[in-house]
């Protein structure tokens, strides 16, 4: 596959990790310390091309602490962090975007009461003019964001609307086509679906879909194994900050992943206690033999 896209401001962008089935991104036993407090501690990850790398975990197992790590908001303490196989400890956020890492938060970093045109181009809006009276290239940015969007599968009758008035699946999409539009190469989402209805996430997990299928790697927060595993190659699930499962999709059943996602292994550690309590069913909860999925091996390369 040869993977020619567009990137910053239509440039075409050649993704080099692509062609040799290398990883854009690599972490190796990867952590992160505050002070005496570990937050995350022996991460191995890799996210190839055309590929969805989703990390599961519960409240405080770490997942934030990762995103912060990749996206060039905290620097890591232990461990390795390679883009497209070369050691890096990015200072800023932009610094991971130069790079071709861009991160979609829950908040979206939009503005309700903006266009969903000017809210494409917050902070990167295209100008016309000599300069010092250059101003904003209204047309062309609505010609590019229109574009862009159907490129996605995204098609909105008035790009003039405020994007608060689209749904928080549309929100999230038109953030999605932004990131592939400005350069991303690997993009992260945080907990896209978290506040979502079904229908909703349903939209939303197809663009995850769409941008892999424009070679992106991506990486797929979320605590939702059912979401997961409808999109992703490739699980890791965090618990109190260590790996506790790496896991490719043809190893790894939607049961299992949820067993190790809902806390399995503490689950058959108590059916002998629970089953000693009036009233809980003890019949349907994992035993030891039903936690039979790899854990904490990393890919050796792409499924």
């Amino acid at each position: 596959m040869t993977d020619n896209r567009t990137g910053t401001h239509g440039a075409v962008l050649q993704d080099d990790a692509s062609t040799d089935g290398a990883p854009i991104v690599e972490l190796r036993g990867a952590g992160k310390s505050y002070g005496n407090i570990r937050a995350l501690h022996g991460v191995d990850l890799k996210v190839f091309p055309d590929q969805v790398t989703c990390v599961l975990g519960d409240n405080g197992a770490g997942k934030s602490t990762l995103i912060k790590i990749i996206s060039g908001l905290h620097q890591h303490t232990e461990g390795d962090f390679l883009v497209d196989g070369a050691p890096v400890r990015f200072s800023t956020p932009r610094e991971a975007l130069d790079k071709g890492i861009a991160t979609v938060y829950q908040d979206l970093a939009t503005v309700p009461l903006m266009p969903v045109w000017r809210n494409f181009f917050l902070g990167s809006e295209m100008t016309k003019g000599p300069w010092p009276v250059r101003r904003l290239d209204i047309a062309r940015m609505k010609e590019t964001a229109d574009r862009e969007l159907r490129n996605m599968g995204i098609v909105l009758d008035d790009l003039d609307q405020p994007i608060g008035t689209l749904s928080g699946g549309q929100r999230q999409c038109v953030a999605i086509a932004r990131a592939v539009y400005f350069g991303a190469r690997v993009l992260i989402l945080d907990e896209p679906t978290a506040a979502l209805g079904v229908k909703q996430s349903g939209v939303v997990l197809k663009y995850i879909a769409a941008a892999r299928e424009r070679g992106l790697g991506v990486i797929f927060i979320t605590h939702n194994p059912h979401h997961a595993y409808m999109v992703g190659d490739h699980f890791s699930v965090l618990r109190l900050g260590t790996l506790e499962l790496s896991a490719e999709r043809s190893d790894i059943t939607l049961e299992e992943l949820t067993n190790h996602m809902a806390g399995g292994a503490e689950l058959a550690a108590l059916k002998h206690e629970l089953s000693q309590v009036r009233g809980v069913d003890t019949e349907e909860l994992p035993g030891e033999e039903d936690l039979t999925a790899p854990v904490a091996t990393g890919p050796e390369g792409k499924s």
